[in-house]
C-alpha cells in the first residue's frame, strides 16, 4: 500500500460509514480492555490470556483493512488529529505486570533469509499498537471517516499489523508453556508418587 495522498472530497456510502464505524468499536473496545489490563484489573495469567484474546481481535479488524481496496484520504495533507495520548504510564505498568515474559524474540520476516531474530517488548509493542489505533480513532471522532480508514489501513500494513502478529504469537507461546508445562509437572508428580508407591509396597 502506497502512502501517498490523493485528496478528495469525502463521500462515503453507507457501506463504508458502517464498516468504519465497525472498526472504530473494535479499536475503542482494544484501547479500554488493555488500559484496564494495565491498571490491574486482571494479573498473571489472566491477565496474559486477557492481552492474547484482545490482540486477536483487533488483528481480526487489521485482516479486514487489509483486504479492503486502498482507502484515499479526502484531504491531500493529513489534517491534525491533536496531541498524542500520554500512553507513557500504561507501557510502565505493562512491564511491571509482564514481568519475567515481557522480553520476547521473534523473526522479523520470514521471507528474508537468513531470517533476522529481533528482541522486543511486549510493553513497548502493546503500546505502540494502541498510539497507531488511538491516532485512528481521534480522526474517526472528529468526523474525518475516509483519514480514519486510509490511516488505519495504512498503519496496519507499515507497523501495528507486524508487531501485532508478534505479541500474538509471543502471549500464545506464554499461555502454552503455561498450560503445557503445568501438565507435564503434574504428570511427573503422579509418576514419582506412583515409583514412592510402589517401593513402599516392594521394599
Amino acid at each position: 500500500m502506497s502512502d501517498d495522498r490523493g485528496g478528495r472530497a469525502e463521500e462515503l456510502g453507507s457501506d463504508l460509514e458502517d464498516f468504519a464505524q465497525q472498526i472504530a468499536d473494535q479499536v475503542e473496545s482494544f484501547l479500554l480492555a488493555v488500559q484496564a489490563i494495565a491498571r490491574g484489573d486482571a494479573t498473571g495469567g489472566r491477565a496474559v490470556s486477557l492481552l492474547l484474546l484482545e490482540i486477536s481481535q483487533v488483528l481480526l479488524a487489521g485482516g479486514r483493512l487489509g483486504v479492503h481496496t486502498d482507502f484515499e484520504p479526502a484531504d491531500e495533507y493529513e489534517p491534525d488529529a491533536g496531541p498524542d495520548p500520554d500512553l507513557d504510564a500504561m507501557r510502565l505498568r505493562l512491564a511491571v505486570l509482564l514481568e519475567g515474559v515481557d522480553v520476547y524474540s521473534d523473526v522479523f520476516d520470514p521471507y528474508i533469509h537468513p531470517p533476522e531474530v529481533v528482541t522486543s517488548l511486549l510493553s513497548d509493542d502493546l503500546t505502540s499498537i494502541a498510539a497507531s489505533l488511538a491516532h485512528g480513532l481521534r480522526h474517526h471522532r472528529a468526523g474525518r471517516v475516509s483519514e480514519a480508514l486510509w490511516w488505519w489501513q495504512f498503519s496496519y500494513m507499515s507497523s501495528w499489523g507486524n508487531e501485532a502478529s508478534s505479541v500474538l504469537r509471543a502471549l500464545q507461546s506464554v499461555v502454552t508453556h503455561d498450560r503445557f508445562d503445568a501438565e507435564f509437572e503434574s504428570e511427573q508428580d503422579h509418576v514419582q508418587a506412583a515409583d514412592q508407591m510402589l517401593e513402599s509396597i516392594n521394599p
